[in-house]
């Protein structure tokens, strides 16, 4: 019997890669090491999109670069041939700031890292790259990103802005004479969700704003100076700027997604099907008599294009059944057969405290991998399966 194993990261607990180990390691210890298993890490475009390039063929690659505050770290991305994935949490993101994510400077953050790793990208001769963002620190339209790519950000007087939205306001001019030519030859994709535009109440500053740190006043302050820089870039390049910012995805990753679709010319898609792409998952399901997928929580978010449910998509069109695991889930019976989902297997229906599900993961997850093996060989409904269904399979 052949199962793929395609979940997503458990946020806070185990990454994709450690979550499809797990289960395998289940699967196998009660299968006796009869079954085929291929693992392929997925993720929906943010955080986890580079375990998922690895986990299908990429190499790993670091760069030493800027971090939201300017100071330095390591950060990986992903190769193949002429294709570079970039995810730029490992750059910019919360997750990275010296202090924690509580440490969050809404106005003062740069998203310069990620223009330095997609130089990095651009010298290890990649000129197709995929932008996974998600997680970010920056609320600065991408401005940090044209710094690391070689273009100057100037006040009134000619000198150079210091990194951060804020900044923007004193924005007065934009040198491109050292941008990198090189990205005349790159294609760019953002892979991202978010629809929301750069400006206004459904804006980068404030729909995301306050997640970094940002007061109502700082918020104020930031549309405001993202909107100079709108105007400012639009005098560079003309009207495509001023017509990226209405764009869905302006204002993903604290406007990222603005300067990606204004100068580099990035298409948007939803980061499921990018990663399910790179990854050849409909490929990789031939012969297949099982998926099991998921995530952290398996809840109504999930139903907006997160991973369980694009796995569940792909599994549908080549006609194999699939079951989630998760840490917990919201969703009714119902919506667990809408989405496509034969069974769903919870930690808590192991453990009931959440905190040890969390901390116990790895454990539990074995433990549902060998209750899914045995439920293979004897197909009857589990009794703690909410959809009440038999696999069959």
């Amino acid at each position: 019997m052949r199962i793929v194993i395609a979940p997503d990261k458990f946020k806070g607990s185990l990454s994709a890669p450690d979550v499809a180990r797990h289960l395998e390691q289940g699967l196998q210890s009660a299968a006796g090491h009869n079954l085929e298993v291929l693992r392929i890490p997925v993720a929906d475009g943010g955080e986890g999109t580079l375990d998922a390039a690895v986990g299908s063929g990429f190499t790993r690659r670091s760069a030493v670069v800027s971090g939201p505050t300017g100071q330095l770290l390591t950060a990986e991305f992903a190769v193949r041939g002429r294709e570079a994935v970039i995810e730029m949490a490992a750059a910019s993101g919360l997750a990275v700031l010296p202090g924690g994510p509580d440490s969050a400077t809404a106005k003062a953050a740069t998203s310069l890292g990620t223009g330095e790793l997609i130089r990095a990208a651009l010298d290890a001769g990649c000129r197709h790259i995929i932008l996974g963002v998600g997680g970010s620190a920056n609320t600065d339209g991408g401005a940090g990103i044209l710094q690391g790519l070689g273009a100057r950000l100037l006040d009134a007087d000619g000198g150079d802005l210091p990194p951060g939205g804020a900044a923007l306001a004193d924005l007065a001019g934009i040198d491109f004479s050292g941008f990198d030519s090189r990205l005349d030859d790159a294609r760019f994709i953002l892979a991202s969700d978010v629809d929301n535009p750069l400006l206004g109440p459904d804006g980068a500053p404030a729909i995301f704003g306050p997640q970094k740190g940002a007061t109502p006043a700082d918020v104020e302050t930031l549309d405001g100076a993202l909107a100079n820089f709108v105007q400012v870039l639009a005098g560079e390049i003309g009207p495509r700027a001023l017509k990226a910012a209405g764009a869905p995805g302006a204002g993903a990753a604290g406007g990222v997604g603005y300067a990606a679709i204004a100068v580099l010319a990035a298409t948007r898609r939803p980061g499921i099907d990018v990663v399910l792409e790179f990854t050849r998952l409909a490929d990789r399901l031939e012969g297949a008599d099982l998926v099991i997928t998921g995530e952290g929580s398996l809840d109504e978010q999930s139903l907006l294009g997160k991973t369980p449910v694009g796995v569940a998509r792909a599994a549908a069109a080549a006609g194999v059944p699939v079951v989630a695991v998760c840490g917990r889930t919201t969703l009714t019976p119902q919506q667990q057969r809408e989405s496509g989902f034969r069974q769903v297997y919870p930690l808590t229906s192991l453990e009931s405290k959440v905190e040890v599900c969390i901390a116990e993961a790895g454990p539990l997850l074995e433990e549902l991998g060998k209750q899914i093996c045995r439920e293979l060989a004897d197909p009857t409904p589990a009794a703690h399966a909410s959809t009440k269904e038999p696999l069959n399979v």
